[in-house]
């Protein structure tokens, strides 16, 4: 017979345990994220193979590439990928500015969608799991709504097939386009979609301006597929700004870590800085190392 004392011990060692359930994954849980470099930050000069190589040497285990629309130069990059062991995790899209997707104009919202096609191709060949798109662009010419319902349109009905398709993840970014300007706005505009097709690409930098990275990623949690990382220094009383290094500039980044422990986040970390020598990007590694053990990275 149970006791009435033991049956009020073991009630509430089961509500303790399914209250940890509920908590949010932490670092040992979910594990590290791995770190990954932007192409544009290897050396411009130096063959694909080379650049990759150069990435490897550093310390990195993943790139980010931009969207190649020849196909030699595609072929080119999976085989220095398979080469040197990199692997291409995600497609930076490159006619989103241009070409915006919320644009008035049906041949320029033609060539946007052309573009993320070629993008999305990309990262079929080249083993990727998702290309970042900046959704829109809010100018004299698109007021907000007209952003918000024209992107979503366009998303939904011309590039979630295909990207449902290939499988890969159209991942959405906060870029300074005047757009999504808080973090429960870019929560909103993912959940609309109701699609693992349609996720977040969160830059740590990017929100400096209005906001707290660490509180815009405990707002977007697992709707995040991928990160960008770098610092952000902000001299408001002189209106100026610069971007910095990792550990340079205003960010927190032990409460950037925790955040990410926080909703277990375990993804790629990608940076994108300045680049930088073979001796330069082997410092941004261990800075990268630093910040991912929780501490600052400098």
């Amino acid at each position: 017979m149970i006791t009435l004392d033991r049956r009020r011990f073991l009630e509430t060692a089961a509500a303790v345990s399914a209250l940890a359930a509920l908590r949010p994954r932490a670092v040992s849980a979910a594990g590290a994220p791995k770190k990954a470099v932007l192409i544009s930050m290897l050396p411009k000069e130096l063959s694909f193979r080379d650049r990759l190589q150069t990435a490897v040497d550093a310390g990195f285990a993943g790139i980010e590439m931009q969207t190649a629309a020849d196909a030699r130069a595609a072929d080119d990059i999976k085989e220095a990928a398979g080469k040197t062991g990199l692997r291409i995790h995600s497609v930076m899209n490159m006619d989103h500015w241009t070409y915006p997707l919320s644009s008035p104009d049906p041949a320029v919202v033609g060539k946007s969608v052309a573009g993320m096609e070629t993008s999305l191709r990309n990262a079929k060949l080249w083993g990727a799991d998702a290309v970042l798109l900046v959704p829109a662009v809010v100018n004299p010419q698109t007021p907000y709504q007209d952003a918000w319902t024209r992107s979503q349109k366009v998303i939904r009905e011309r590039l979630l097939p295909l990207a449902q398709e290939l499988k890969v993840v159209v991942a959405v970014e906060e870029v300074w386009n005047k757009f999504l300007l808080s973090p429960l706005e870019f929560a909103r505009y993912v959940d609309d979609f109701a699609s693992p097709w349609l996720k977040a690409y969160f830059d740590v930098g990017n929100v400096v301006f209005y906001g707290y990275p660490q509180d815009w990623i405990r707002t977007l949690g697992p709707r995040i597929a991928k990160v960008h990382l770098k610092d952000f220094q902000l001299d408001r009383a002189n209106g100026r700004f610069n971007w910095k290094n990792l550990g340079e500039g205003d960010i927190d980044w032990v409460e950037v870590r925790k955040g990410f422990s926080d909703v277990g986040y375990d993804g790629w970390v990608t940076t994108e800085i300045s680049g930088g020598d073979a001796a330069y990007l082997k410092d941004v590694v261990a800075r990268l190392d630093r910040f991912l053990a929780g501490q600052k990275p400098v």
